[in-house]
């Protein structure tokens, strides 16, 4: 827990990168600083240049949580209020309105990881004689079991299904998370004649992929702790691929855009290049959404059940948490990316997700029409469609409505006689092993992705820095050099900022003054402890206990020890807590002499410092974008 050594020479203290500490980081909020100012330990209640702390102990653990939610509401108000400035272009003419798409376009890409190039096309009718490739047939259409080509390792699976007459237009069809293609096939129960939309397009004329999603449902373990944590199909893929820049979403989405691709290589019809869409329901219609943003080949997109103000990101279930996604968009924004091309939204009730981390449930009818009103686009031509019911009710999903709109934009007429659905030749067949397939190779892609990842942060940093190292030599040394330090040091500052800004997240927000409020909380022979708050940013503030032995001489320097605690945790805890895992800890270093410092950090409370770090997510941020603000307000006072 002691992070570093002090150094009096110094005149200026330096965090342990050899930088002033006016360039603080992420690490040097554990640096140890020579300080002395407390050449002499006060005797009484408050130290000098410091008002009273007047707050009670038990009140500053809450406090300080309750204003770090305040300030990181406050931030993705500010995100919601200013995220017009990635959508200004430089010039007037489409050049520029085409730059702006182009770099938000790029970024969303990034912040959803469908970042890995896609394999050649290639679409498999697979079978056996228990489950053949032909799974069902109609007087109009073929329906298919199929798997595509998306990633090594990764492949598409799901139907294909083939109009037997002339084919109007090819679309990428993608049901609910916890729906099957099978049910808006009509192939299966548990769906509406009515609601199953790629039936629908079927008997119209669509050829048409429609992919299998990762499900709601629990994770099969039989691991005791990770069936604690009660984790779904799709937050297991989430959490692993979230810190790999990977994302359950940004899978899928690859997945659908693998199938634009093998629809752009098929033949043309009399000369001409058929249409392709895009058509989803729920999280099937966030899918469609981001992949038409994405593939400019997709020239109609309907989303049913998805479009709504996401600046409560946070609260809805945690495998939709996408990094940044606040500061830059709005479903709104995903809309614009799509224009000029033709984009129906149908307000469709949704599934009711609950205990998933966040919920989810059907939008208020005012937020969804003040979502769409606020769709700014270049000019009128091509604006997007809200289908609602009655009085601006849901309606749906897939109701004739949305349907027609849709149909019309990508050239065709909707069948209005809908047909009596196929019968699945399939003996054998369990959605439930296709789930499990699709689950295991997104694991299997994540966990090569983290193998090999040393090597990638080797070529990302060291062998940038250092290139004389070699990557043969590297890799059988693994010894950083000892020679040429300055010049690592000098190297090293941007992997630092980019450490800094893109991995913990730096709220762009100016320190207040410290503004010391201190009382003193315990005193024996040898130390005096003191509660010290200082303010950080207007709703934020740090506070910690800080202990100073009685023997420090007039102008003797000391070395200051910061002094951690854990999860749930106070600082109390390392002076006079009865606690082994800490064993006063940081009262015993002051009775050794040391001047010691033992923060408050934000990991208390459980669900309140979980949900704190999800807000923050939102605007580019973590937890750790208020702990190291917090300890650069501690050492710059301590300094």
């Amino acid at each position: 827990m002691i992070a570093a050594m002090a150094w009096p020479s110094l005149k200026m203290p330096c965090n342990i990168f050899g930088e002033p500490m006016s360039r603080l980081t992420a690490f040097s909020a554990l640096c140890l600083l020579a300080c002395n100012a407390f050449a002499q330990a006060p005797s009484d209640a408050v130290l000098p240049a410091t008002h009273r702390l007047e707050w009670t102990e038990e009140d500053l653990s809450g406090r300080m949580m309750d204003g770090a939610h305040a300030f990181v509401e406050r931030k993705i108000a500010e995100a919601a209020r200013d995220r017009g400035q990635y959508w200004k272009p430089s010039g007037t003419d489409s050049a520029a309105w085409g730059k702006v798409v182009g770099d938000n376009r790029e970024h969303l890409r990034q912040i959803i990881g469908a970042v890995d190039p896609l394999l050649p096309p290639r679409m498999e009718r697979f079978g056996d004689d228990a489950n053949p490739a032909l799974v069902a047939e109609t007087a109009l259409y073929r329906v298919y079991q199929v798997r595509w080509s998306v990633l090594e390792g990764v492949d598409g699976e799901g139907l294909l299904v083939e109009p037997k007459d002339r084919t109007l237009a090819r679309v990428v069809a993608i049901a609910d998370a916890d729906q099957t293609p099978e049910q808006i096939m009509g192939l299966a129960p548990g769906i509406a004649p009515e609601q199953q939309f790629a039936r629908r397009l079927a008997e119209s004329g669509c050829q048409l992929v429609i992919p299998t999603l990762v499900d709601r449902r629990p994770f099969a373990t039989d691991d005791p702790q990770i069936q604690r944590s009660q984790q779904t199909n799709r937050e297991w893929l989430y959490r692993q691929a979230f810190h790999m820049r990977r994302h359950v979403i940004g899978y899928e989405v690859q997945k659908a855009l693998a199938a634009v691709e093998w629809f752009s290589t098929l033949p043309t019809v009399n000369s001409q290049r058929l249409t392709i869409g895009a058509a989803g329901y729920a999280e099937g219609g966030q899918i469609v959404l981001y992949a038409a943003a994405l593939d400019s080949r997709v020239q109609a997109t309907l989303v049913s059940g998805y479009f709504d103000s996401r600046d409560r990101l946070w609260a809805e279930p945690i495998y939709r948490n996408v990094w940044g996604f606040s500061k830059r968009f709005s479903d709104t924004d995903i809309a614009r990316l799509i224009w000029p091309r033709q984009l129906v939204i149908e307000h469709a009730p949704v599934p009711q997700i609950a205990g998933h981390k966040g919920d989810w449930q059907t939008p208020d009818d005012k937020s969804v029409a003040a979502e769409f009103a606020s769709i700014r686009l270049p000019d009128k031509s091509n604006q997007p469609v809200l289908v609602t019911g009655q009085s601006g009710r849901p309606i749906g999903p897939g109701s004739d409505d949305a349907l027609s709109k849709f149909a019309e934009r990508l050239g065709f007429r909707l069948t209005e006689s809908p047909q009596p659905p196929a019968q699945d030749a399939r003996t054998q067949f369990d959605p439930s092993i296709r789930q499990q397939r699709a689950v295991k190779q997104i694991e299997r892609h994540v966990q090569n992705l983290i193998r090999t990842s040393d090597q990638v942060r080797d070529k990302l940093f060291l062998l940038k820095v250092m290139p004389e190292l070699g990557e043969a030599k590297w890799n059988t040394e693994k010894s950083l050099p000892t020679k040429n330090a300055d010049r690592f040091i000098e190297g090293a500052k941007a992997f630092r900022e980019k450490f800094a800004v893109e991995a913990m997240g730096r709220f762009d927000e100016p320190m207040l003054l410290p503004s010391p409020r201190t009382r003193k909380l315990l005193e024996n022979d040898k130390w005096t402890a003191y509660d010290v708050v200082l303010d950080v940013w207007p709703e934020v503030f740090a506070w910690g206990v800080l202990v100073v032995p009685k023997d420090i001489k007039p102008g003797e320097r000391r070395p200051v020890v910061v002094c951690q605690h854990g999860r749930n945790g106070l600082p109390r805890m390392l002076v006079d807590g009865n606690e082994t895992a800490y064993n006063q800890f940081a009262a015993r270093l002051a009775e050794r002499g040391f001047v010691t410092f033992a923060p408050h950090n934000l990991y208390r409370g459980e669900d309140r410092y979980r949900w704190l770090c999800r807000k923050a997510n939102s605007v580019e941020a973590t937890l750790f974008s208020f702990i190291i603000a917090q300890h650069d307000q501690i050492l710059r006072w301590l300094q």
